[in-house]
């Protein structure tokens, strides 16, 4: 359980740092394309259990690199089974925290929900209030849940954020901040319409919030650049962040760079270019490349 000043203190670095949010909360059927893409052959686990062992090396190996503890790295979003985890003999959150000065975050939707009209939400999350009390218990400052928007629907994408924040209020009730990310499919036609009524729809809801309650937007790099602008200036929020959604890491950077004010919180592109064969030198010299890079396009 965190203590006060601990929290004030994330809340500070989160709010003030300079750097961005790396996402290592990779669960489900996006790990194993998460360790191919890392090296490893399809065969190279047998079950479950292996493969999140690899996944969590993988992760730890990340989070142990010098690089990764240089400052640059605000906070870390964790998969459960990594939080619950360890990295250097310490409990992962712990870790970050008292070693890195990274501050944790847990993913804690349980995936999306089918298709309906042009939008996904998400699945139904039995297990929130369980998981929430594990994040306070484990040090965790806050919440990511995902949902997504494939094309213009407007009462999908209603129905999206009206989720999103009812979700996010039982997080802020539980003690927590939560980053509420309604993501836009890049591929959409529509997406500058689509981002237009995001915002609008959002604002309504950061509106209703007590000035006590505050939380932090993920959402898809915007097609005209500082779109944004009115989300990331409300009082309700403590940070803008963008996913790269399939970009590269290169276009996701200079897209992003055109977004004042905007931080990265990249997963597939913080990865990028990192390989289980490299030594530790070569790995570390990689990573430190692509933190550069990213903490760069997010000044």
């Amino acid at each position: 359980m965190l203590a006060q000043a601990a929290k004030t203190a994330q809340r500070q670095r989160i709010v003030n740092g300079q750097g961005f949010i790396a996402a290592l909360d990779q669960s489900g059927g996006s790990t194993p394309k998460a360790l191919m893409a890392y090296g490893y052959l399809a065969d190279a686990w047998s079950s479950e259990d292996e493969m999140f062992a690899l996944v969590h090396a993988m992760r730890s190996r990340v989070m142990q690199s010098p690089s990764f503890i240089s400052g640059s790295i605000l906070g870390a979003i964790l998969f459960e089974k990594t939080l619950l985890n360890q990295v250097a003999g310490a409990p992962t959150a712990q870790y970050l925290w008292e070693q890195a000065s990274v501050v944790p975050f847990l993913k804690i939707d349980a995936g999306l929900a089918d298709v309906e009209g042009a939008v996904q939400c998400m699945k139904p999350m039995p297990r929130l209030s369980a998981l929430l009390q594990t994040a306070k218990e484990q040090g965790v400052y806050g919440t990511k849940m995902r949902s997504l928007i494939h094309g213009f629907d407007a009462d999908g994408i209603a129905r999206v954020v009206s989720q999103q924040f009812a979700v996010a209020r039982e997080v802020i009730a539980a003690g927590l901040v939560p980053i509420v990310e309604p993501e836009v499919d890049i591929h959409a036609a529509d997406r500058d319409s689509i981002e237009a009524l995001l915002v609008d729809l959002m604002l309504a809801e950061l509106d209703q919030l007590a000035p006590s309650q505050e939380v932090i937007l993920k959402l898809s790099i915007p097609v005209a650049p500082d779109a944004y602008a009115g989300l990331r200036d409300h009082p309700a929020v403590q940070r803008l962040v963008a996913l790269s959604g399939g970009f590269s890491r290169e276009d996701a950077c200079e897209r992003l760079a055109q977004n004042p004010g905007m931080i990265a919180s990249f997963s597939r592109a913080l990865m990028e270019g990192l390989s289980a064969g490299q030594s530790d030198e070569d790995f570390d010299a990689q990573l430190a490349s692509v933190i550069a890079q990213i903490t760069a396009a997010s000044a």
